[in-house]
């Protein structure tokens, strides 16, 4: 019992799970009777149970587990454990009871709740045997999830309405796998698009003309805004698990080509951007960045960024801390220059100039920096625990250009600068946000903004998770923490700015009451709250100039 409760401690203090609190109600085992086998090294759990189990875990839990439970962002959940945790069998049904309806303050959310008692109690078990095999998907399969839905003779060749597709804004409704593209000028609700499940980003391609979301399934969908009415065009399953898509950008290949990066399998894939026709597929797995070259079989690709400047991707593969830069001159046989860096690699962004691109390596506590047009490391930021920033945020004061990430496990801001000369890549200021503990997912300014604008969405805390806090971008200091407006509840996350940079839409989630809220970013009060039945759970909110421009 002592050995339980220690190791239960140990959870608290390091793990961190899923960043989305995914409301699938599973069956109810207390009231269905099943077959129970005793084959799993004394664990009983039925095949059906296993099935259920891995939906369950899949939709809650692989994004930082990962989905053969070996552990990136969050540590590794084996029966057996590893070098880097204890074992899931040695911890027990109590101990990881412990943790799943609890969360830890390292910033997973608190599962009981969302999850029900015998959804909790069937996870205990399925963690304490090993995770199902992970079938192929190579391009053959990937090929036979293709639909070309509009053929590109038969879309128009230009918009057949008078809106502004450039303050176009795409909205994730991640709970009922759909997205919502909203004019950012009339606020009004163009399209609601069934997409893949549980869509982690939009991007857009080099001419802002199409929105592509990439779901937690996989699933890619193409959306056309130049119709009346926003439509998909083509959709195509790049594996069982994603996150991130990204299009050709460089001059002569704008809209050319679309890469997935694949969670499971593990894998990026090349497809034709205006049709989504696969073109490859090359396998990511490989030995670590690290010295004991450790070969790893699941190398997910976390955030992948487009270059302006030069015809490459930047992918970042989060388990082998690898930064993968993927020409795409010769889709069929990209060349790929790898850079050991750091684990696990998961977010980033450039600095203002889009010559330098910055990734937290959050499992190290620590930020990457990637010359890009020299295909080199520059150098390796040590910040807080689990830097997340998102794509980041860009801002200019007396100290220079700043690059600034948020963490998720304390409630502080690095401040890293870019400018060359003294102090080039280096944590040149840090602050506290109010209250205690991290949780923080994003950061977000507009070059014609003042103000950086701080989510606390993954604080354990309901009072935290549901504010925001702006800062001065010219003195770093506070400026107000809001609460949600009054009739919305939920966890405030993600930020986006329009077109004109005066405007900040929140999402609120996973509450009682979801809604998206504008703000006017001068005054910092509610311009307008966009909700009804067709809002779900918003989260991600891309506005499709800012999107196509890389303005953060």
């Amino acid at each position: 019992m002592k050995t339980i409760k220690l190791l239960v401690i140990l959870v608290a203090i390091t793990l961190l799970g899923s960043c989305k609190n995914d409301k699938k109600k599973g069956v109810d085992y207390s009231k269905k009777k099943v077959e129970t086998t005793d084959n799993n090294g004394g664990i009983k759990i039925s095949d059906a149970e296993i099935k259920e189990a891995s939906q369950i875990y899949f939709a809650n839990c692989a994004g930082c587990h990962g989905s053969s439970r070996k552990g990136a962002t969050g540590p590794s959940l084996l029966p057996d454990g590893d070098k880097k945790f204890a074992a899931t069998k040695a911890l027990g049904a109590e101990g990881l009871r412990a943790f799943i309806e609890n969360g830890t303050p390292a910033g997973m959310p608190e599962w009981k709740g969302v999850l029900t008692d015998s959804q909790i109690e069937l996870l205990t078990r399925f963690l304490q045997v090993d995770p199902p095999a992970i079938p192929p998907f190579g391009i053959d399969k990937i090929r036979e999830t293709w639909k070309l839905i509009v053929p590109v003779a038969d879309r128009p060749t230009k918009p057949q309405h008078n809106r502004n597709i450039n303050n176009y804004f795409g909205v994730i409704m991640r709970d009922a796998g759909k997205v919502a593209i909203i004019d950012g000028d009339t606020k009004e609700k163009l399209a609601v698009l069934k997409t893949g499940f549980a869509v982690h980003i939009l991007r857009t391609s080099a001419s802002g003309r199409y929105i592509y979301s990439v779901g937690r399934d996989g699933k890619i969908t193409m959306i056309d805004t130049y119709p009346k009415v926003p439509t998909i065009v083509a959709e195509v399953k790049g594996g069982f698990d994603s996150r991130s898509v990204e299009v050709s950008k460089y001059k002569g290949y704008e809209d050319k080509y679309l890469v997935f990066g694949g969670y499971s399998p593990s894998h990026i894939v090349i497809f034709n951007a205006q049709t989504l026709e696969p073109i490859s597929v090359t396998p990511t797995a490989g030995n670590a960045c690290d010295g004991d070259k450790e070969y790893i079989e699941e190398a997910r690709v976390a955030s992948i960024v487009a270059s302006h400047t030069h015809p490459v991707w930047i992918c970042n593969i989060k388990e082998r801390g690898m930064v993968d830069i993927v020409n795409y001159t010769n889709p069929e046989k990209p060349k790929i220059t790898e850079i050991p860096t750091a684990r696990y690699l998961h977010d980033g962004g450039w600095d203002y100039t889009g010559r330098y691109f910055l990734v937290a390596a959050n499992a190290s506590n620590k930020i990457v920096v990637i010359d890009v047009p020299n295909e080199k490391l520059v150098k390796i930021i040590p910040t807080g625990i689990k830097p997340h920033p998102g794509r980041g945020a860009n801002i200019k004061n007396s100290l220079g250009h700043l690059w600034v990430t948020s963490h998720l496990g304390e409630n502080k801001l690095s401040f890293i600068k870019t400018d060359p000369g003294k102090g080039q890549w280096t944590v040149v200021k840090e602050i506290k946000a109010p209250g205690v503990g991290g949780g923080a997912l994003f950061v977000k300014t507009h070059p014609k903004s003042k103000h950086l604008w701080v989510d606390r969405t993954l604080n354990p805390d309901p009072k935290l998770n549901s504010t925001v806090d702006v800062f001065d971008v010219n003195t770093l200091k506070l400026v107000k923490t809001i609460e949600e407006p009054e009739g919305v509840d939920g966890r405030a996350v993600h930020f986006e700015y329009n077109k004109a940079g005066d405007e900040v839409w929140v999402s609120y989630f996973s509450g009682k009451k979801s809604a998206i809220v504008i703000y006017n970013d001068k005054t910092l009060k509610v311009k307008k709250i966009i909700e009804g039945d067709w809002v779900q759970n918003p989260t991600g909110k891309f506005n499709i100039y800012n999107t196509t421009h890389d303005i953060y």
